[in-house]
């Protein structure tokens, strides 16, 4: 009777856990927006400030996250029942270094021109914090659906971020937008915008707004 009061016990306390957790949806939606890992969370600053002079560089970076982050998430959940606490991490690194790989030799056979042009930032997706706190936090928590709901929620909120930031340093550094002209030939060139200056300066702008729109819609919502 003991046991199977203990049992049943558990059985609540697990069940309460899980309804406590975020649905698939909820974890999609609140990764665009809501947890922002760029202008909410503060994460994986290093190439978004690098790669983001240009779109096409930007967005194959996000591409890259997107993959990484996403097959990360399943794995990890998918073998979250047999992880030792201990070696969580190790387990974690070893996994998102294999699918940092394969993007790696992908671009370096099929869009060299843009391996080259990313050099080590690609390598680099290894120890990026916004994919190893999403394995802990969700990956290592909930089913493989929540894990990649998580995963492609947090990858849209980073290439939104990388898209705003690149948007405004490729149109003004050289009035182009994906390559393509979209001011005119009079235009003077903010060469500044090309250089790291301008990454720092067109993020710390981009992120007062961020925290400027976010606090006026809290006020509204009287919950700031």
């Amino acid at each position: 009777m003991i046991l199977r009061g203990r049992w049943a016990a558990n059985r609540i306390q697990q069940g309460n856990k899980m309804a406590e957790e975020p649905t698939p949806f909820e974890r999609f939606v609140q990764g665009i927006v809501p947890e922002n890992p760029v202008y909410r969370q503060l994460l994986g600053l290093c190439p978004v400030l690098a790669v983001t002079g240009d779109m096409k560089s930007a967005m194959t970076m996000a591409g890259a996250v997107l993959f990484v982050l996403f097959c990360a998430n399943v794995i990890v959940s998918l073998i979250r029942n047999i992880l030792k606490p201990h070696l969580r991490i190790v387990v974690f690194t070893l996994t998102i270094a294999t699918f940092v790989t394969i993007v790696d030799r992908f671009l370096a056979a099929y869009m060299y021109n843009m391996s080259k042009a990313l050099g080590p930032y690609i390598p680099l997706i290894i120890v990026n914090c916004i994919i190893i706190c999403r394995c802990e936090v969700c990956g290592s928590k909930q089913n493989v659906f929540a894990a990649g709901a998580d995963a492609i929620g947090q990858s849209l909120g980073f290439a939104l971020a990388l898209a705003s930031i690149a948007a405004v340093r490729e149109i003004l550094g050289t009035g182009m937008f994906f390559g393509v002209r979209v001011l005119t030939e009079n235009w003077p060139d903010w060469v500044i915008m090309a250089l790291p200056p301008g990454a720092f300066f067109t993020f710390g702008l981009l992120l007062g707004a961020f925290n400027w729109v976010d606090s006026i819609r809290s006020k509204k919502d009287g919950t700031g």
